[in-house]
Formats: structure tokens, sequence, C-alpha cells
């Protein structure tokens, strides 16, 4: 969900129950470390080069850094958060720049419990604030950071780590991101319910699933828009490349047009039997 967004694979192994003995806790043995740039190499793929190394995972803790893991009772690694923290306008604030969980026990909450703990974590140090970046194409992520953790999306940004990086994951989409902020010094941490809306999708699918050249026009004051996106866009990207970039190119032009004209993105929600999500885009008048 962070700088790269663990993914499932299409056909990915089936779910598993969550392990025994699940705990969150702090990385702090050499094996946690080792253990977890293993994790790293499995997620993002052998060939994955950008990986945070055991010594950087380490010493950033010193700094208010979070480096934590998620253990079986057999102090097995299946998921972890890391994270580093700094000073943006003279106030501290975190940037989480990865989070992964073993693809077998994906959809049973532990992404969910790592944030949590890392949450804690960084509020007794004072942080308010915590950035991260996620690909608007990939429907799981959008569904967590929205709809469960109820982020804000701040920015979205071109290729933000390069249009050609060495994460298979990557392949065709380049790394347009959306930067979001989780303000976890409020009160209360909204944890959204899907949104719905029957408003106009700004790049419809056609009935071949091919996404339509975005139509700019904004919306009468207080109406709604939606951008559409495959639910599985790896499925759409080992079948094609083509309609992979497609997808891509449509929502670029549909979130940078509608930011620009001051709409905010509202919610997301899923259409399974349609196998397409849609982002909520809505601006105050």
């Amino acid at each position: 969900m962070n700088r790269y967004e663990p993914v499932a694979p299409p056909a990915a192994a089936p779910s598993h129950a969550p392990p025994d003995g699940l705990h969150i806790r702090h990385l702090h043995t050499r094996d946690d470390f080792v253990a977890c740039v293993a994790l790293q190499h499995e997620t993002w793929g052998a060939d994955f080069s950008e990986r945070v190394p055991a010594a950087i995972l380490k010493v950033s803790q010193r700094l208010g850094g979070v480096s934590a893991g998620a253990f079986d009772a057999r102090e097995r690694l299946v998921g972890f958060v890391f994270g580093i923290t700094g000073v943006e306008h003279g106030r501290l604030v975190h940037w989480s720049d990865m989070l992964a969980v073993r693809p077998e026990l994906r959809d049973h909450g532990i992404g969910r419990r790592l944030k949590q703990f890392q949450r804690e974590a960084l509020l007794q140090l004072g942080v308010g604030t915590v950035y991260w970046t996620f690909d608007p194409l990939v429907a799981r992520n959008a569904h967590f950071n929205l709809n469960r953790l109820g982020v804000r999306v701040t920015e979205y940004v071109i290729d933000m780590y390069g249009s050609d990086t060495d994460s298979a994951l990557h392949r065709g989409l380049g790394t347009d991101r959306f930067i979001v902020a989780w303000d976890i010094g409020a009160q209360d941490t909204p944890d959204r319910r899907e949104a719905t809306s029957t408003a106009r999708v700004l790049n419809a699918s056609d009935g071949d699933g091919i996404p339509t050249t975005p139509r700019f026009r904004a919306a009468p004051a207080r109406a709604p828009l939606r951008v559409e996106i495959p639910l599985e866009i790896h499925t759409v990207q080992d079948a094609s490349l083509d309609l992979a970039g497609r997808w891509r190119t449509t929502t670029r032009a549909a979130f940078t047009w509608a930011l620009e004209q001051g709409y905010h993105v509202a919610g997301f929600y899923r259409d399974a039997q349609a196998a397409r999500g849609y982002y909520i885009l809505s601006r105050k008048t």
C-alpha cells in the first residue's frame, strides 16, 4: 500500500486462516531484520533492488522510525510495516514507506493490525499525521486505505518512483501514486463504510472492458463524479499490457483534471458483479 503495494497476483494461493498466536512487535533481532528483507524479495520479486536493508531497518528506530512485524506463534514473520519520521513545517510527521503481508494470509486484518501498531507507536512520539502512497489502480488498497483507515488523498503524482522499476508489479503501468494523509492525532480515526453512487463516470469502460477517454465536464454544484478502475488490475496487466496502460492513461487524466477543478476523493466502492471499482469525487461549492 505504500511505496510498493504488496498486491496478491491473479489466482493467488488459497487464503489460510490467521496463524495461531499472531502478535505484532517491533523488529529487534538480527533474524527479524533479515527476515524482513527476505519478505521484501518474496513480495516484490527476486529482482527488486530497492529493498530497505537490515541496517536501515534497525538504525531508523533510533530516530523515531517504525520497523514492526507480525509474527506467528513460531516467531515466523508473516508481515511488516516500515517508515521514517521527519519534520514538515515545524511539526513531526511520519512517512510510511512499506507494508507487506504474505499472500496466503491477506484479507485477515493483519495489515490493519500493523497500521494500528504503527499508529500507537507514533502517537507516543507526538506524531499526528502519517503519509504514504498507493497506486490508484489497485482496488484492494483503495478499499483498505479509504474505507478502513479513512485516509485523505492529498495529491496525485505521475510516476512518483520513475517510469521503469525492476518490480514485475509495475510492468506497463509506471508508478503513478496517490499521496495520502492519515490523521492519527484526530480524536476519532474514521472507519468509513463503502461509498456508493450513481454519479457520472469520467472514464466509463465499454462492453469490451476498455476505458473511454475522459470527458471533462464538471458536474452541477455538489453533484459527485466517479472514476472507474478494474477490480484486479494485475489480471488485466497479465492479459494485456496495452489495456493496463490504457487504464493508467485514462485514470491519470481523470484524476489530475478533477483535482485541479477542486474535487477531492470522497470514497471508493466495489461492484463485484461488474468486476469494477469506483472512486467517488466531490467538491464544495
